[in-house]
């Protein structure tokens, strides 16, 4: 039996998604987070098969714990489940260390699917990632602005671009309000820009929020 945590802040879809899981004989929802630090604590008190994250959690990002949890336990499995198309955030996922990445629009079965393989010990890619992934090998010039960002300024850009203020920001990451306009000057800087009016228009135009 796979023992299996699950980190969204959507109780209802977590709910669906456990009772989707268990479903299956060799499958065990074990663990549950609602944000990502909770996640994170799980991921390092308890022994776990396989981990699902969602991107977009309160207190620390899939991609943080991902990265975090790597350099402490960097075998297991970690199975980005995201609301976002595999197109817009899925390479940044797989070069922080995920080993699948799939969309939660994508038909419920694939889940499954998704949770065997990695569990396996292999990568979960669909067909358009893999596209993806094929052109990014050897590309190491004419990069887009936001692929110069660090995942934490990649981050905090879509929120700023969202229209959260440095202080919502702050609170939302635990940080100091010090430390966002530090990433935000930084994030000004590394993509040529001098307003949040422009990290809006930017992401918008480049399909990086909703």
């Amino acid at each position: 039996m796979l023992k299996i945590l699950i980190a969204d802040d959507h109780p209802i879809f977590r709910e669906g998604i456990k009772k989707f899981i268990n479903r299956e004989v060799d499958l065990d929802v074990a663990f549950e987070a609602s944000d990502g630090n909770e996640a994170f604590s799980l991921l390092l008190d308890n022994e776990v098969d396989v981990a699902i994250l969602d991107i977009d959690l309160p207190g620390r990002s899939g991609i943080d714990i991902l990265l975090d949890i790597r350099k402490i336990k960097p075998k297991l499995p970690v199975l980005i489940f995201s609301m976002h198309p595999e197109e817009r955030f899925g390479i940044r996922a797989f070069k922080s260390g995920a080993n699948g990445y799939l969309s939660k629009e994508e038909d419920s079965r694939k889940l499954i699917d998704a949770i065997h393989t990695v569990s396996g010990g292999r990568k979960y890619i669909t067909p358009l990632l893999a596209e993806k992934l094929a052109f990014e090998v050897g590309k190491d010039t004419d990069k887009l602005p936001h692929e110069l960002l660090s995942n934490r300024e990649f981050e905090i850009m879509r929120m700023i671009a969202l229209g959260k203020s440095v202080k919502d920001v702050a609170e939302e990451l635990m940080l100091s309000i010090n430390t966002i306009n530090t990433y935000r000057s930084r994030i000004l800087d590394k993509m040529n820009m001098k307003t949040n009016m422009e990290i809006a228009y930017y992401a918008i135009k480049n399909d990086l929020i909703d």
